[in-house]
């Protein structure tokens, strides 16, 4: 890894690392550039280099969200609905953990002025978060619904759904059902989270059965 990419990546690290310490708990719009510039040291000039607008942070906070569970899952492998749970469990963690963050990504990704499309995660970065793993450079970061619409079609197989719907149409359920439960525990103020997310998809899935 050379220098100068090296440096990069661990700039870039060190810019969402001190976003999420620096927002804790609230909405990501109070928090400004010049705030996270001041904690890292570096210039807007440079801030805006690697995210063009402050925005892309919450999507790169998402894709390296995405980059830890197809990690984990690498190394502890789940099939069907087992993984569906499993992502239940850690989305809930994350927005326990950064709500605000969380939930400026959802409106985020609404708006219809941004196209969908997943903020980049370049090899340098990946060695750079996981030192340890030889193997890292060929792991492939699946987005959130890419690990849905796979562990969806492995329950169509291990027969844990039965009812006639194809991967797509559960995937798109799957994804509406977490997605939306991120929304509804905030109106409501919903805690604990975690149990929350996991009776909303039990719903869900006896439906499927």
């Amino acid at each position: 890894m050379g220098l100068r990419k090296q440096k990069a990546a661990r700039l870039k690290v060190q810019i969402l690392d001190q976003t999420v310490k620096l927002i804790g708990k609230k909405p990501f719009e109070d928090l400004f550039v010049d705030e996270i510039c001041a904690k890292v040291k570096i210039s807007k000039v440079t801030f805006f280099k690697y995210f063009p607008q402050k925005e892309d942070i919450l999507l790169y906070y998402f894709r390296l969200w995405c980059f830890d569970c197809s990690v984990e899952l690498q190394s502890k492998p789940r099939e069907g609905l087992q993984g569906v749970y499993y992502l239940a469990e850690k989305l809930s963690e994350a927005c326990e953990n950064h709500p605000g963050l969380m939930l400026s990504l959802i409106g985020y990704l609404a708006d219809l002025k941004r196209p969908p499309k997943p903020f980049p995660v370049k090899a340098e970065e990946k060695q750079l978060l996981y030192p340890g793993k030889p193997d890292i450079l060929t792991l492939d970061i699946l987005s959130l619904e890419q690990m849905l619409e796979k562990f969806s079609l492995e329950a169509v197989f291990k027969k844990e759904i039965t009812k006639t719907s194809s991967t797509r149409e559960v995937t798109h359920l799957f994804m509406t059902c977490l997605l939306g439960s991120v929304v509804t525990a905030h109106i409501n103020q919903i805690s604990p989270l975690r149990y929350f997310f996991k009776k909303n998809l039990e719903l869900v899935v006896k439906g499927l059965q």
